[in-house]
């Protein structure tokens, strides 16, 4: 039994069913780039050389792990050092190496531009320019620009134009600012403060209800969401206090949340991906390769290890096969009678509303106090998967996060499958 299970089966849906394997987490680095550093003496930027990349090499690795197409994003440091017109010079001829780069292999490279930030007017015309002329597919944005931080106000006008034009937009962690030089050497930021970045870039864009406010963005998060499964629901502990006392405006977490997607760049764990899943759905979950500062043999490395903890080998799966799973849930006692309500709506509209969900089943443990186990069974993956993308489900997943302390799924191999339809049929 796997508890991980929901994530090798995103890695099934995207390898077998969709037959579309991208890479949403990769990097470009074009000479120019390493120029424009090497002039700021900032190679060391962020405390670690900056990898050679090919496009040669790039499509190679591609072709030895099976990923279809890879989505190219710029990495940091961010190409501004106090000269705003220098910036916007850069941007726009890194934005057109990569277009170049993407046409040079329409099928197998995009590219999200980068934005020549601090300057808001420049970054909406830089993104227009790039979304419409060059065929950029969305844009990244870094955590921070030199202090200036994701959720900062004066970043509105770049955010309602995102979310009118539906834009992807891909996030990565820079070097905070201001740093502690000391910390930043003794544990090199990739190792920690990555993560924090990220966390902390998003948490503010959360706490200032952003996402929400301009909801038609898809935002990925880098390194499988930072601390953020922690991190959310902490918030959502402390906000009622600090928005009762007029510190915190009104946050919509739900609809923040829904904006995220994860990449899982960074070799994730069995309790990464757990704890993931109780902040998302795995629909939300994308691959992320991290080329070229991950080195190809550990990259094949873990695609193996995601093939290799597949509940049945893709091959024998199929759409006929029947899903069943226990869900061991922890409640934390003062949510206890709000969250069995919650737990019987959406069971009762999912048996009404969806024919391929078969059972949903939530029962009490009375050795467990608080603990509710839910016994699910689906009639194929593609009815699991459709489960997902309802309305009632997602009302329940965002509306109980706060309420859940633990989350388990295990999943079962029924040791005589064909009898199940007769067991149905009798029910």
């Amino acid at each position: 039994m796997k508890k991980c299970s929901l994530f090798f089966l995103l890695f099934f849906t995207m390898h077998a069913m969709a037959q579309s394997f991208t890479d949403y987490h990769a990097h470009y680095v074009v000479p120019s780039y390493l120029e424009l550093l090497k002039e700021h003496n900032a190679l060391l930027d962020e405390g670690f050389p900056i990898p050679q990349w090919t496009m040669e090499g790039h499509l190679q690795l591609m072709d030895e792990v099976g990923i279809d197409q890879t989505i190219l994003t710029l990495p940091a440091p961010h190409p501004y050092f106090g000269n705003q017109e220098e910036c916007n010079v850069a941007c726009r001829q890194f934005n057109e190496q990569a277009a170049e780069i993407c046409k040079t292999h329409p099928n197998r490279f995009q590219f999200c531009a980068t934005l020549p930030l601090p300057d808001v007017p420049s970054a909406i015309r830089e993104a227009t320019y790039a979304l419409d002329t060059l065929g950029a597919v969305g844009v990244k944005l870094a955590t921070n620009v030199y202090g200036q931080y994701l959720g900062d106000s004066i970043l509105d006008p770049l955010m309602q134009f995102l979310s009118e034009r539906k834009a992807l937009v891909i996030l990565h962690p820079h070097k905070p600012t201001p740093t502690n030089g000391a910390v930043m050497k003794q544990t090199p930021l990739a190792m920690q403060e990555y993560l924090s970045e990220t966390t902390r870039a998003v948490t503010n864009m959360i706490s200032r209800n952003v996402l929400a406010r301009y909801p038609n963005m898809r935002v990925v998060v880098p390194h499988s969401g930072a601390y953020l499964p922690i991190a959310i629901p902490r918030m959502q502990s402390l906000y009622p206090v600090m928005h009762r006392n007029g510190l915190m405006g009104e946050i919509d977490f739900e609809k923040n949340i829904q904006c995220l997607y994860f990449d899982l760049a960074g070799s994730p764990s069995e309790a990464t991906v757990q704890a993931l899943l109780s902040l998302t759905t795995p629909d939300h979950l994308l691959y992320g390769t991290d080329y070229p500062y991950v080195a190809p043999q550990v990259i094949k490395a873990n695609v193996e290890r995601m093939k290799s903890h597949l509940p049945m080998q893709v091959e024998e799966k199929s759409a006929g096969d029947f899903i069943v799973r226990i869900a061991e849930i922890a409640v934390h006692k003062r949510y206890w009678k709000e969250y069995l309500q919650a737990a019987h709506k959406v069971a009762a509209e999912s048996l009404k509303k969806e024919a391929g969900v078969i059972c949903l089943f939530p029962m009490e443990i009375p050795e467990q106090p608080y603990t509710v186990r839910i016994v699910e069974i689906y009639k194929d993956t593609m009815a699991y998967q459709a489960h997902l993308q309802t309305e009632h489900f997602k009302e329940y997943k965002q509306g109980t996060l706060h309420m859940v302390k633990e989350l388990k799924l295990v999943d079962t191999q029924p040791l005589a499958k064909e009898m199940m339809p007769q067991i149905y049929r009798k029910l």
